[in-house]
């Protein structure tokens, strides 16, 4: 049902800023992409197989600039690639995880993504990405 790990996400309050400084850590840095539908500019990082999404709010009382202004800048969640994200839903509701989306929603990339609720995983927000 769960798959890989498709990336982690990181609460940021410039890109701008978070970017130069990845690059000038040797990391490879993806063009920025707005997310309208979530009201956030993103871009990634990678290193082989390793992703990070850098997150900025678009919107002064947006889901990122809520998370920063609470705990500052730092991760934000964590994502999983699944093959069916319908049925991954499905299958957490059935065995009790609060699953905040009851559809999924379309993300970078449009890819179709929902979100577990911290609650349910110790803390960790978990993102699921259909592959």
């Amino acid at each position: 049902m769960i798959g890989d790990l498709h990336h982690v996400g990181i609460a940021v309050a410039d890109l701008d800023v978070a970017l130069a400084k990845y690059r000038s850590m040797g990391f490879a840095v993806g063009s920025p992409e707005t997310v309208e539908s979530e009201g956030v500019r993103i871009a990634f990082v990678m290193e082989g197989d390793t992703r990070l999404e850098l997150l900025e709010s678009l919107r002064p009382d947006g889901v990122i600039a809520t998370f920063i202004e609470k705990r500052g800048e730092g991760m934000h969640h964590v994502a999983f690639s699944v093959p069916d994200i319908r049925k991954a839903m499905a299958d957490l509701r059935t065995k009790g995880f609060e699953v905040i989306d009851e559809e999924p929603r379309r993300g970078h990339g449009g890819r179709l993504v929902a979100f577990v609720h911290p609650r349910s995983l110790h803390g960790v927000l978990l993102e699921l990405v259909q592959a």
